[in-house]
């Protein structure tokens, strides 16, 4: 195992992409503070870190949409230690819009907008007085989706436009922060075999019940692997399985592209 490297702090760390990524960190030598909503999972992720890596591991149960868990975890985020955040958790509310449920339409914009936005608020100013740290936001392809139909891809309108948020948010801070040490990226994962669907997310999946969802995907240590990698590669945006990086550069020409036509229009 490598020397001690900080803490790193992981929300949504109770399985999927956040347990994955949390074990990998620690085999790295970091600390970590995991974040989730079920303390058995976490207190037994916990166990197991400290055990295989002989580092710490702190356990912080929160529900990110609740306000008082939310300030519990940005505190948390906000410590002298903290030199790598993982916005890992979210929920997906899939469902014909018009029916979606009013409470679970704002648990979604909570956990996937809010929670993101308010937990790298905390982390960045210290990481920035300290000169290094490390920011991971987790999106989806599913945010580069807006105009498919659903069938097969699930109904999804906020899901799509929270994680289209994240996409936003992250390379645009990424590109303020560019001049500094700071490394930021935007995780988008595609289908994963992950328990994500299992559970729209008015509820976590019950802690004893550990296994993927039926639809199967790609296995979280592949797109734990990919992050690692973009990272070492200052790549902002990372899109697993993703063969043609070259896709990305063309996003931000389009982009490019459209801004100065709206310009010659407006002259």
């Amino acid at each position: 195992m490598s020397t001690r490297r900080g803490t790193a702090l992981v929300t949504g760390a109770s399985s999927g992409i956040g347990a994955a990524y949390a074990e990998r960190l620690a085999a790295q030598g970091w600390d970590t503070v995991l974040v989730a909503r079920r303390a058995q999972r976490l207190d037994d992720l916990a166990r197991r870190l400290r055990e295989e890596t002989g580092t710490t591991a702190e356990t912080l149960v929160a529900d990110l949409s609740v306000p008082d868990d939310l300030a519990r975890v940005m505190s948390r985020a906000a410590g002298d230690d903290i030199g790598f955040l993982l916005n890992n958790a979210g929920i997906n509310g899939y469902g014909p819009f018009a029916e979606l449920e009013p409470d679970l339409l704002a648990k979604v914009l909570h956990i996937n907008v809010l929670a993101v936005t308010a937990l790298t608020r905390a982390a960045v100013p210290g990481m920035l007085a300290r000169g290094d740290g490390t920011v991971v936001n987790v999106a989806s392809q599913l945010a580069f989706a807006g105009s498919l139909p659903p069938h097969p891809l699930p109904e999804r309108a906020v899901y799509g436009g929270t994680k289209g948020y994240v996409v936003t948010f992250t390379r645009t801070l990424a590109a303020e922060l560019a001049a500094t040490p700071l490394r930021i990226q935007v995780l988008c994962p595609g289908l994963t075999a992950t328990e994500f669907h299992r559970s729209r997310g008015q509820e976590p999946v019950p802690a004893g019940d550990q296994a993927v969802h039926a639809e199967g995907g790609m296995p979280v240590g592949q797109v734990v692997d990919a992050s690692l990698e973009a990272l070492d590669g200052d790549r902002v945006v990372c899109v697993p399985g993703l063969d043609e990086p070259s896709l990305i550069d063309g996003l931000a020409e389009a982009e490019a592209a459209i801004r100065a036509a709206a310009r010659r229009g407006a002259s």
